[in-house]
This record gives C-alpha cells, structure tokens and sequence, in this order.
C-alpha cells in the first residue's frame, strides 16, 4: 500500500451530477455508478424539480438495488436563472458538508452543472461525455461554453462512443474512448425464456423491436414506411416517448407502443422478436451515438438492423455483426435477411458471442477505475514536498472494485 501519509488512497465517496433521471432509462450512468456503489458512498445528483410549497430543500432517497444516494433539488418556479443556479449551489454545499461527503471524485454528465458546482475543490473530477448534449433539441446555447470550461477543469474525461472520441481529440489531455458495454448475463436470459409478457402476447409474428427512449433520434418517416412495406411484420417499439409529439408517429396497425419498461423486464420482451431494429434518423442529435442497445440485442441472441449511425458501422457493421441500411427499401429488405438468414447461421452466431466475449461494463468500469487511480496518485505525487518519502503506485487489488 502507499507509504506516505501525504498521499490519499482513492476517495471514498463518488458525487455524481446528471441531467438523467436515476429512475428513468436504465443506461451508462446505471451501469457504471452501481458498480461504485459496491464499494463507495455515492450521490446522484438530479436536474431540479418545482418545490410545492416553495421551500427550497433536497430530497434525499436510496434506490434499494444498488445503495445509490438519489438527490434531488426541489427548489421554487419563477426565479430567474441565475437565482436558480445560486440555490442549487448553495443547497449542494450545505448538503455536502451535512453528510460529510469527502475527499470524494466528482463525477459529470452534463457541463451545465459547473453553473453551481464549478466551485468545489474534489480529490478528482471527471467527464463522462457519453452524447454531445449540445446536439439534442432543446440544448440552451451556453451548454458548449460550460463544456469548455469543465473540460479545462476536468482531470479524465471519458466519451460514451469512438466518434465522439475523436471529436474530442485535441481539446483535453487526458481523453479515453469508452462505447457502450452489455450485461451480458441479463440480456442472455431472453435465449431461453418461453413465456413473455401479457402484453406483447398477442401481437402476430414475425416481430421486429425497438427497446429505448423515442425521441428526435428516431427517424418516424422510416419506420412508417418500413412497416408499409411489411404490413406481415409486427414492429414493436418499447419505450417512454420524450421530447416529441407522440402524433407524429407512425400510427399502423402493424406498429405497437407497449411504453417504457423497466429494465429488469426487457429480457423478457426481447425473448419475443424476431429481429431487433434501430431506424435512428441521420440527424445532429445521432452523429455521435454509441447505443447501449446493439450488444444488448446480440447478447439477447437477436439479429439487428440498424441505420448507418457512425458507431454502429464500427465495428458491427465491418464484423458482420448488424445489417446496416438507410432506404426504406434496403432496410426492409435486411429485416427480412436477418430474420431468414442471420437467425438460422451459426457462423454468425460464432462471430457474435466472440465480439461479446471482450465486452462488459465490469470490464468497462475497471479500465475507468485504474485511469482515475492513476491520475489521483498524480496529483497526491504533485502536492508533496520536494525530498518527500518514496512511494509505490496505488495497488488496484488493494482498493477494491
């Protein structure tokens, strides 16, 4: 172990800010902050939301799967943005010093949070870039300056997919790429599962899914003209609809909204397709998605077809892995060569659990953890005296997962 007092092990406590709801989608944020929770204390701070009474507070729970802190400021309608940001601040410091939350590492997901927490002095600070928030519909225009400003503040920062990675390159010193991981194990259940829920039980076969948030991503002109031109093929699109008029999707008695599930039940609807789909559109909001769902659906054993995001092609698409089209026409055309081919080869079922085999958000979350270790030892070497004590790097075994 270390041999000087002057350096720190690694914090003990993780204090996350997100513009994500905890409860809302189950994704990279879920993942990664769980498997901390193991073994650290870790808050999860939320966007606002409108206080009943007035009264500026923190609501403060626990989800009980994974002993993640949730945190929520509550804090009063019609103050002016900067009246917002000076009690978010001061709510956050006063909630910090009540539970004695430090030295601790200070986890972001979105750079509008240095608006109240640019103040705070963490053991380290990183970026977890997993979309270019700047790009969705509704982005205020000082989400780039704040993205700027954290990334000159940040010690790592971390991008959710190898395109966004590249986009980045040049404008922080220490950048790793990190794309989308599986649980392998919880997706798999859907190989061997038989019954599935009651209300995907009555939709025809052969189905096609889509299992995620519908918003701006979605190309809704593609999926209806797909579904026209398979009006035998059932697309079922699972999933909370946010951010756009639920109208302008297609409505076709051959396309079925069953709504947002939790994660725990997506093995069991998946278990029930045939092939899964992602029509995303091309689009600013798409030009940088890595998609947790592709190796969700090939760890559910399913042959997909996808549009040609950039993340997708590479690498699923060079290996062979996921059908990729555009046109209605050629993406129809692949559902029907995933459903009649890729699901009846076992070369392609080879080539998928190989690529499967190298990819886990356990795997995932240990590269982060070394990288943070390293960097946090750094700064512990940075801050000591000249002639100070000689010391071993921090021992990854010793601290835990």
């Amino acid at each position: 172990m270390i041999q000087n007092t002057a350096i720190s092990s690694f914090p003990q406590d993780v204090v996350c800010l997100s513009h994500l709801r905890w409860g809302f989608v189950y994704q990279r944020p879920q993942h990664l902050l769980s498997r901390f929770a193991r073994n650290h204390r870790v808050f999860f701070v939320e966007e606002p939301v409108p206080a009943g009474d007035g009264t500026p507070r923190m609501s403060h729970n626990v989800c009980p799967d994974t002993g993640v802190n949730i945190i929520v400021p509550q804090i009063p309608d019609g103050l002016s943005a900067a009246t917002r940001e000076t009690i978010q601040k001061l709510l956050l410091n006063n909630f910090l010093s009540v539970h004695e939350v430090g030295p601790y590492v200070l986890w972001y997901y979105t750079p509008m949070a240095q608006a109240f927490a640019g103040h705070l002095k963490p053991a380290i600070t990183v970026f977890d870039c997993m979309d270019e928030l700047s790009a969705f519909r509704g982005a205020p225009q000082e989400m780039k300056d704040r993205e700027a400003e954290l990334l000159r503040r940040a010690d790592l920062v971390f991008t959710g997919g190898q395109s966004l990675y590249e986009a980045k390159v040049g404008r922080h010193q220490d950048l790793h790429a990190f794309p989308s991981s599986i649980d392998y194990s919880h997706f798999a259940q859907a190989r061997t599962l038989m019954h599935g829920p009651d209300d995907q039980a009555s939709i025809p076969h052969p189905r096609v899914g889509f299992a995620g948030v519908i918003d701006e991503r979605m190309d809704a002109d593609l999926l209806r003209r797909v579904a026209e031109l398979r009006p035998n093929v059932h697309f079922v699109m699972i999933g909370p609809v946010v951010k756009i008029d639920p109208a302008s999707l297609p409505q076709l008695p051959n396309v079925h909204y069953l709504g947002g599930k939790s994660y725990k039940e997506l093995p069991s609807y998946i278990a029930g397709w045939d092939a899964a789909m992602m029509p995303f559109a091309h689009n600013e909001s798409t030009r940088y998605i890595s998609p947790t769902k592709t190796p969700e659906y090939l760890a559910a054993g399913k042959p997909v077809v996808s549009t040609s995001i950039t993340d997708v092609v590479r690498p699923y698409g060079t290996q062979r892995l996921v059908r990729i089209a555009d046109s209605p026409e050629a993406f129809a055309l692949e559902i029907d060569n995933a459903m009649a081919v890729d699901a009846n080869d076992p070369a392609w079922a080879e080539r998928r659990d190989l690529f499967l085999a190298t990819n886990s958000w356990d795997i995932t979350f240990r590269r982060m953890r070394e990288l943070m270790e390293n960097r946090v030892f750094a700064k512990a070497i940075n801050r000591m005296p000249a002639g100070g004590s000689t010391v071993r790097p921090l021992e990854t075994a010793a601290l835990g997962d």
